[in-house]
């Protein structure tokens, strides 16, 4: 971020991340690196971490400041209409428990459809709704689930139809974030397999216990932090239909893993305004 005054322009580098990935190659080139930082005037770090890689990377002590994850001030949503329109679908079939899996990649699908018709044999009424990360993908996802023989609805072509015992396969754009709200269970995909995860916070915002795989690498801070308050379930592929059924069978657990995400999450609002104060602070000096 470049900002300018009448002293001429500053330049930020704001919601800063150092990935582990990223970390021993930027080490290894630390000289140029060091003469890059040295144009910046001021750093804003997401962790402690990534203030200490910044700092070892050749960032002055007094540029770095630590002002959090601008993710976790993301706005809750407005609901589009087919929030509504499932959650009478649901309440009209008595369908449930619903499991709401979003973002989902390559190699996901066949393990939470696994998982999934375990699900339905001790909960016949179940419903999943599944969101893969990638338009180009929905074709392909619905071609598994006919191979699989699983009753699915796209959403696209869905007009309304119980969703008990079977799967609304959402192939439209911006509506997964508000979904989450109608899930008895989230999972966050790009996690089963080594895709690095995707942003766990749109369940956490509506107090859903969540399950991600164990491959979180790109929102480590983010998963760490909901693993240490026990706010998030981390499972490999072959734990998954267990824990589903593990949370279903336990409503108390289930629901106090989703008041902990949600707990976890109010804890960590305030980077904008932090973010934006040590910008004018910035803009203030001479």
């Amino acid at each position: 971020m470049r900002l300018a005054d009448a002293s001429g322009a500053r330049i930020a580098i704001v919601n800063a991340r150092i990935s582990d990935r990223s970390w021993p190659r930027y080490r290894r080139f630390r000289g140029l690196i060091r003469k890059v930082l040295a144009n910046v005037d001021l750093f804003l770090a997401q962790t402690e971490e990534d203030a200490t890689r910044l700092r070892d990377l050749g960032a002055g002590a007094k540029r770095v400041r630590v002002t959090g994850n601008l993710k976790f001030d993301i706005p809750v949503p407005a609901p589009p209409a087919i929030v509504e329109s499932v959650r009478e679908s649901i309440r009209a079939s008595a369908a449930g428990p619903m499991l709401v899996c979003g973002s989902t990649v390559e190699g996901e699908e066949p393990l939470l459809l696994k998982a999934f018709e375990n699900v339905l044999v001790p909960y016949p009424g179940a419903g999943m709704i599944l969101a893969p990360r990638h338009p180009e993908r929905f074709r392909s996802v619905a071609e598994l689930l006919e191979q699989m023989s699983i009753r699915f609805w796209r959403r696209s072509l869905w007009h309304g139809e119980a969703l008990n015992g079977g799967v609304l396969l959402l192939d439209t754009i911006g509506e997964l974030a508000a979904l989450y709200a109608l899930a008895d269970i989230a999972f966050v995909g790009g996690s089963l397999v080594p895709r690095g995860g995707h942003n766990i916070v749109e369940p956490a915002q509506y107090g859903v216990a969540t399950v991600v795989g164990n491959h979180t690498e790109n929102f480590r801070d983010m998963v760490k932090l909901f693993r240490c308050r026990d706010a998030v379930r981390i499972v490999g592929p072959a734990e998954l239909p267990l824990v589903f059924l593990e949370l279903l069978a336990n409503h108390a657990e289930r629901k106090a893993l989703g008041r902990r995400a949600a707990e976890t999450l109010r804890s960590q609002i305030g980077a904008t305004a932090r973010t934006l104060n040590e910008l004018e602070r910035m803009m203030a000096r001479e």
